[in-house]
């Protein structure tokens, strides 16, 4: 959940879809163009067919970290990357690719470690910072002093403190509940304003790197005179579990601490003791009465805990510390989000079971049973939800397809998290049914007739009744599959000197004379063919009728 999405899809190039894993690493810092993985070569892929291939970068809206060069199959940076930028505190940084192919389809999915390099020295917010304590401190008396930051993760971030020498002072490392190191003074000795009013001492942060890198600030201790009670808090560590959807101005708790001298060195004031300053911009610490408030809506994504330092200083300069913890509680507030990486549209009609449609991801942010995502379609459709590995579904074929029958669908992608009440969210996949001549022509009669008297002029139409005769023919298809032509066939010369056919309105023309007393009627097949080839036959029968054109003889 931590990890973050790259960011890019290599489109290459439907068919049957096969799904792969690629894992690579890098070391972080390197230069524009560096080699990170061959993926022809792991993937099995050939490089010519590789090349002839229409390859884009399929971006999801995120910073794109990688390229495919096609004439050699290598995975490459496309710029430097610096692991601390783009993964913060992440103790593992993966940047996740996806590489779909088409003819036949396969979508892998990839991941690239960038490792840490010890390119960051531990520092600490200030070079020097003041500690008054009394000389009536007690010795074994802790003192917090503020941590360095080193962004780098494992052996080459911070792993250790070490302070100069002194007689009146020891160093002390915890371990606090969020992993890092916290460095406490300890009094081991009785101060003496008089005899030294103010001690100096280095404190050094080093990191376990090669090589070895390191930061120091110098801590300046100002012995102060009177005031010999501290405040003391009433809970050495505050303990409190908050929903992350509390709203702005919310009460967090309320840290006590009672002094007991009496006066101006009793009174109390409260506040954060040197916490980081995105953390400062979250609470707000009311300095009379200890009340913690969120001034900054809450993010369980970006920080499931807090551990703060509060300090409770009184008027004479003495000091004490808690801690505070803050554990942030996932709420279902974030929508499931659905990306769809390819659709392949328009489909053929033609197309076999379970070919794939379109590919797309589920994300959401939230944690657990919120973050759980199931994903459905429109039912009644003829495809069906195929899910690959993690939040990955592709859409297949489920039934065949019919264009004549339905040209066009519109499939509702749904996904629902786990969260009660679940949050939802949804998208269309747009399919168009692409035609293929699976549809014959089809003539509107078997057999036409008609009816012709002899001595017709040349070029006049055949006439049924007051109408041109026509043959006609239909077809289901679209397109050029659908567009018809009709032709004589079987015909003898003698015939084709007589009649002609147009071959796109199917109009038959006289083109010769016509003589009763010669031939009766004519009978001839005619052929419609469409723009794939698929063909359809008719008979037309035309009667010759005598007109009293001879004279008698004796």
């Amino acid at each position: 959940r931590r990890q973050r999405a790259l960011l890019c899809s290599i489109l290459l190039a439907a068919g049957e879809v096969a799904w792969g894993q690629l894992r690579y690493s890098v070391p972080e810092e390197m230069p524009k163009g560096s080699f990170v993985g061959d993926v022809a070569k792991d993937l099995g892929l050939q490089l010519p067919a590789l090349r002839q291939r229409d390859a884009h970068v399929f971006d999801t809206g995120r910073t794109r970290y990688f390229f495919l060069d096609l004439d050699n199959g290598h995975l490459s940076m496309i710029d430097q990357v610096d692991r601390e930028e783009i993964c913060a505190a992440v103790s593992k940084c993966v940047l996740n690719f996806e590489i779909l192919v088409k003819h036949p389809m396969k979508l892998y999915k990839g991941e690239v470690e960038i490792l840490d390099i010890n390119d960051n020295s531990p520092s600490f917010p200030e070079s020097t910072s003041v500690l008054e304590i009394s000389e009536y401190t007690a010795p074994g008396a802790h003192f917090p002093l503020e941590r360095a930051h080193d962004p780098d993760i494992g052996v080459n971030s911070l792993q250790n403190y070490e302070c100069s020498e002194s007689s009146y002072f020891t160093l002390d490392v915890k371990n606090g509940d969020d992993g890092l190191k916290y460095p406490e003074l300890i009094l081991v000795k009785s101060l003496d304003r008089e005899q030294q009013a103010a001690h100096n001492l280095v404190l050094t942060a080093t990191d376990n790197g090669s090589p070895v890198k390191s930061g120091s600030t110098t801590i300046k201790i100002i012995v102060i005179d009177g005031n010999d009670n501290a405040p003391e808090f009433t809970q050495s560590v505050y303990k409190v579990t908050m929903r992350e959807d509390v709203a702005v101005g919310s009460r967090v708790l309320q840290v006590t601490a009672t002094d007991r001298d009496e006066g101006p060195n009793a009174e109390v004031k409260y506040s954060f003791f040197k916490i980081p300053e995105k953390f400062d911009k979250t609470f707000k610490m009311d300095p009379e009465s200890g009340e913690i408030k969120i001034i900054e809506k809450l993010n369980f994504e970006e920080h499931e805990f807090y551990e703060l330092v509060v300090q409770a200083r009184d008027a004479g300069g003495l000091s004490s510390h808690s801690k505070v913890l803050i554990k942030v509680a996932d709420v279902n507030n974030y929508v499931p989000e659905i990306v769809i990486m390819s659709v392949f549209s328009p489909v053929p009609e033609d197309t076999p079971l379970g070919t794939v449609i379109a590919i797309f991801s589920v994300q959401d942010r939230d944690s657990g049973a919120n973050g759980e995502v199931q994903c459905s379609i429109t039912e009644g459709l003829p495809f069906r939800l195929e899910k690959s590995f993690d939040n990955y579904y592709s859409m297949v074929t489920a039934e065949l397809l019919d264009r004549e029958e339905v040209s066009e669908y519109n499939v509702t992608v749904r996904a629902s998290d786990g969260g009660s009440p679940p949050l939802q969210s949804s998208a269309v996949l747009a399919l168009r049914v692409l035609d293929v001549n699976d549809n014959a022509p089809v003539f509107a009669e078997e057999r036409y007739s008609a009816r012709l008297a002899e001595n017709n002029a040349a070029g006049a139409l055949v006439l049924r009744g007051s109408l041109a005769f026509r043959v006609k023919a239909t077809d289901n298809d679209e397109g050029t599959n659908a567009e018809i032509t009709y032709a004589f066939s079987d015909i003898a010369n003698s015939v084709r000197q007589l009649f002609t056919l147009d071959p796109r309105t199917g109009d038959v023309k006289v083109t010769g004379p016509l003589d009763y007393e010669e031939r009766k009627y004519y009978e001839v097949s005619v052929e419609g063919k469409d723009g794939g080839g698929l063909t359809a036959h008719a008979k037309v029968h035309i009667d010759i009728i005598d007109v009293n054109d001879h004279a008698p003889t004796l």
